[in-house]
């Protein structure tokens, strides 16, 4: 078991903690990326605007907390995100997408947080199509006992089968837990980490530093215990089917298609989102 002390860092004016990927630990199971977006207050006139910019070899899932996020992409999915819901986006072999604040919240001001990950695909699926679904708060299964909330984002575990169109065996749960409740963390999956949102826990007696990442040891089943109320997340899975490049929006197993999704995106040769002309331009230095 280690701790990953995530880097503070600014995605188009959004305050974000990442601490995937890391020197320590390039990926749990398939989560190759975590941004945990900070609790912002907007005000009237601004918002989050993050513009054109695309991805190949992985799928995003968006998770709010807080606020309302508009996602369009060149599908020609155009949603509307809120608490508790998942955004979920499927790369394929190129494609591009946009997240900002909606026009209404954008005028009259808005508050944000939630987080968003990236989740690397099989071989098998990294050049396949692209692919958008969205899923709605009631549609994810809870389990709510003696204290204890576990909402399965995506993935399995806890008895719990989340809907999300996961590509290899995932675990991704909210926990959600009352003070002097405790709670077993099974060895459902070969890999898993532990992020605590907020609240004061322990982990087998032992503190655990909120808003790090703590990436539990195979086979383990360690206990957690809440000292307050406290909210945390439960990554993890299988492991990769083999090493995963990472460069900007990118990841692969081959660095050749990086380099060809670089050359692509510079050149203007790439889907594009209908409507959207703004775009991030390809960054001269590597992530």
């Amino acid at each position: 078991m280690f701790t990953i002390k995530p880097r503070a860092e600014d995605v188009e004016g959004q305050p974000i903690l990442r601490p995937l990927p890391s020197a320590q630990c390039r990926s749990v199971g398939p989560f190759v990326f975590f941004d945990h977006m900070l609790e912002t207050s907007y005000a009237p006139g601004h918002g989050m605007d993050i513009r054109q910019h695309p991805h190949i070899g992985l799928s995003t899932l968006t998770y709010l907390f807080e606020g309302e996020i508009r996602h369009k992409d060149s599908l020609g999915s155009d949603q509307h995100v809120l608490p508790g819901e998942v955004s979920w986006m499927t790369s394929g072999s190129a494609i591009a997408h946009i997240e900002r604040t909606p026009e209404a919240l954008h005028d009259a001001g808005s508050r944000l947080h939630g987080l968003q990950i990236w989740l690397a695909s099989p071989k098998a699926h990294e050049q396949g199509p692209g692919h958008y679904s969205h899923h709605p708060a009631a549609t994810l299964p809870v389990s709510d006992s003696m204290g204890i909330s576990i909402r399965m984002i995506a993935g399995t575990g806890f008895c719990l089968q989340s809907p999300v169109p996961v590509l290899s065996p995932t675990l991704y749960a909210e926990i959600k837990m009352q003070t002097a409740t405790t709670l077993l963390i099974p060895a459902e999956h070969e890999q898993r980490a532990l992020y605590v949102i907020e609240g004061d826990m322990l982990l087998d007696g032992e503190p655990v530093e909120p808003r790090s990442l703590i990436v539990l040891d195979a086979g383990d089943e360690p206990t957690l215990s809440a000292e307050s109320e406290a909210h945390a997340v439960l990554i993890g899975g299988a492991p990769l089917d083999g090493p995963r490049r990472m460069n900007w929006n990118f990841v692969a197993s081959d660095p050749a298609l990086i380099d060809q999704a670089r050359a692509r995106w510079a050149a203007g040769d790439w889907p594009t989102v209908p409507g959207e002309v703004e775009r991030i331009e390809l960054p001269s230095g590597k992530r």
